[in-house]
């Protein structure tokens, strides 16, 4: 078992997680207001950007194996080395699962 520090950019918050243990757990357990949903790798909710470092993350189906390079999801990440990372920060592939609305939709929205 080895410890990793995981800072996160822009909010001078830095914890200690183990490689056997997933970044939102260590969130939680410090107090860290982390986003979540699912816990199970598929929402998206707790999505950073990978500044720096690098994670295993085999069970985040809700990333390509592209974005899994750049973006971790912390309900499923566990730290491989001390890491930065960019809370809040979504993949391209969520924007995928949004679809645009209507020029209708948009139209009886501002009504």
């Amino acid at each position: 078992m080895t410890d990793y520090s995981v800072e996160f950019v822009g909010t001078g918050e830095t914890i200690t997680v183990s490689d056997t243990e997933t970044i939102l757990r260590r969130c939680i357990e410090e107090g860290i207001a982390q986003e979540y949903s699912c816990r199970v790798g598929m929402c998206l909710a707790c999505s950073a950007k990978i500044v720096e470092g690098d994670v295993t993350q085999p069970a985040a189906h809700g990333l390509t194996d592209q974005e899994k390079e750049e973006y971790a999801l912390t309900c499923m990440a566990r730290p491989q080395s001390d890491l930065k990372l960019d809370r809040g920060k979504y993949p391209p592939s969520i924007e995928d699962d949004v679809p645009e609305a209507s020029a209708d939709e948009a139209a009886a929205a501002d009504d």
